[in-house]
């Protein structure tokens, strides 16, 4: 409990612009007299690239910025799979207390009944960030403090935890819902812990060789840290709605985002597998690769304004392909799975 509650404090009550935050340069295109090496990797391109090999010039990005939930990791079957071990494990643990209503309802629950809540859990995060980034008058909350709040109503809304509305302690809550306040909280961070998709780690690793790669994602700054870290994603750079005090769509995130990087708009590029993400970017001058993920779009009708630069369809190899749609000559022989670098860039 008490990791729980240092790592959701620990941006939270900070002014994101207090630590200032300088960079170097991008990685330089290559040319046949100087190719391009990375310091945190050790590869570089096989050989040098034509303009011709690059779908994005005139000019070409500098950074690509990461849509993270569903772009870069399967929230979906990591966040089910937590709810449904969470249930399991209580369901079967001799100290837990639960009302038998609860837990006659909780063991009829199966896996796609729990595939539900986390879908719902994850459309109460779009509507809250659409809300603030379309108000500004509105308090500021990160998406930690969110998802906390979401899951309690979720739970309660759906019979499995008791409403608890005055301030007992939360270590004295045992009240006979399906988990106590400590679960709970163990739980609503399951978000910072969540499993990249198969070709995410080698696609960061070989686009770094061309470009900086940065989270642009509504999630707050330990969250998307955290996350990094545990799936291994080798961004140089780390950056979080948070940094703006707004979310996406809103123009202050991706306009913010390239100030900070010293960069014009049209040396960004946004990659997402959300076309209303990529419209917003291109609206603010971005460039734009899709990339489609299962279930992850949620306009359809968007894909005929033809405002996507770069399509990877679902059946292609997602930032691999990507990588080599942008002028990246890949490594075939040699495979890297890849850690997480030593120093990740953020105002974290």
């Amino acid at each position: 409990m008490a990791q729980y509650q240092a790592d959701r404090g620990r941006n939270e009550n900070t002014d994101p612009f207090d630590k200032a935050v300088t960079f170097g340069s991008p990685t330089p295109l290559p040319t046949p007299k100087s190719p391009p090496s990375n310091e945190r990797t050790g590869f570089g391109a096989v050989t040098a690239l034509k303009s011709s090999d690059m779908a994005l010039t005139d000019p070409q990005p500098r950074c690509l910025f990461f849509d993270v939930f569903g772009t870069c990791v399967d929230w979906r079957k990591t966040v089910t799979d937590e709810l449904w071990k969470y249930t399991r494990d209580a369901l079967s643990s001799p100290a837990s207390s639960i009302a038998s209503r609860i837990r006659m309802h909780a063991s009829d629950m199966t896996y796609e009944e729990w595939g539900e809540v986390a879908q719902e859990w994850r459309n109460g995060y779009l509507k809250f960030t659409r809300e603030l980034a379309n108000d500004s008058s509105k308090a500021w909350k990160t998406v930690d403090e969110h998802h906390l709040e979401s899951l309690r109503d979720i739970l309660t809304n759906r019979g499995l935890l008791f409403p608890r509305v005055d301030d007992t302690p939360s270590n004295l809550v045992h009240d006979g819902s399906l988990w106590d306040e400590q679960q709970i909280g163990e739980l609503s961070l399951t978000w910072h812990k969540l499993n990249p998709w198969p070709d995410t780690c080698q696609g960061i690793q070989e686009l770094n060789r061309l470009f900086w790669t940065c989270t642009l994602s509504n999630g707050n700054l330990t969250l998307l840290n955290n996350m990094a870290k545990y799936a291994n994603m080798e961004f140089t750079h780390i950056f979080s709605a948070e940094m703006f005090q707004s979310y996406k769509p809103s123009p202050k995130v991706y306009l913010g985002a390239a100030e900070k990087l010293g960069l014009r708009p049209e040396e960004c590029c946004m990659v997402a597998a959300h076309l209303d993400d990529l419209k917003a970017a291109k609206s603010n001058g971005f460039r734009t690769v899709y990339v489609e993920r299962p279930r992850e779009e949620r306009y359809p009708e968007l894909k005929e304004e033809n405002f996507v630069d770069v399509w990877v369809s679902e059946g292609e190899n997602g930032f691999v392909t990507a990588a080599q749609r942008l002028g990246v000559q890949l490594l075939q022989t040699r495979r890297r799975s890849g850690s997480a670098p030593s120093a990740v860039r953020s105002d974290a």
